[in-house]
């Protein structure tokens, strides 16, 4: 990890969130399984800074059989419970249970559209939106594409989709390139 390099301003100094900035943040991502990992953090991380998630996410990919949706898919009320009782992860009754059902929705998806990946890059036309910020203040929230695709994803079923949490996912999935200009990751992506 080179110090010297030019980079977010929220990714601090914190080696984990330093590693995740200058590895995975922004980088486009079209694997389902991917794809589907960034969709359970990210549901997860809601109402919570990204960093408590990135300490978790070990805990969560060994609690959520390897992020396996075909598996998370079939959950019972007993699985349900263990994950309850798991103090590695967020224990929330809610959060838990949206992943199950998120989960077979995403299989659903998946049939209707061939993958996960074709239907979600749909919304950005199958190609990173590549934005020019100058400072991490400029990045909104949510944008009229997280706000269309939380809509579309809470018509089919999903849950913790709303459009704060699918601008978070679009950013980390590499649909949209929010470094800043100066970022030294901004070029390379």
């Amino acid at each position: 990890m080179n110090s010297e390099k030019t980079r977010c301003s929220w990714c601090g100094t914190d080696p984990l969130y330093v590693k995740y900035h200058d590895e995975e943040w922004g980088v486009p991502v079209k694997d389902d399984d991917t794809l589907f990992e960034f969709l359970i953090l990210e549901t997860f991380q809601a109402g919570l800074s990204w960093i408590t998630i990135l300490r978790k996410r070990e805990n969560f990919r060994e609690a959520f059989d390897n992020f396996d949706y075909k598996k998370i898919a079939k959950y019972d009320q007993s699985k349900i419970d263990s994950l309850l009782q798991n103090a590695g992860i967020i224990r929330n009754k809610l959060k838990v249970n949206a992943a199950v059902t998120n989960a077979q929705l995403f299989l659903e998806i998946q049939k209707e559209f061939g993958s996960f990946s074709n239907y979600i890059w749909g919304f950005v036309n199958n190609k990173p939106i590549k934005n020019i910020r100058k400072s991490h203040v400029e990045i909104p929230a949510t944008t009229a594409v997280s706000d269309a695709l939380s809509k579309d994803l809470k018509k089919r079923g999903f849950k913790f989709v709303g459009s704060t949490v699918m601008y978070a996912h679009m950013q980390a999935t590499g649909m949209v390139n929010d470094h800043i200009e100066t970022c030294f990751r901004y070029r390379e992506l």
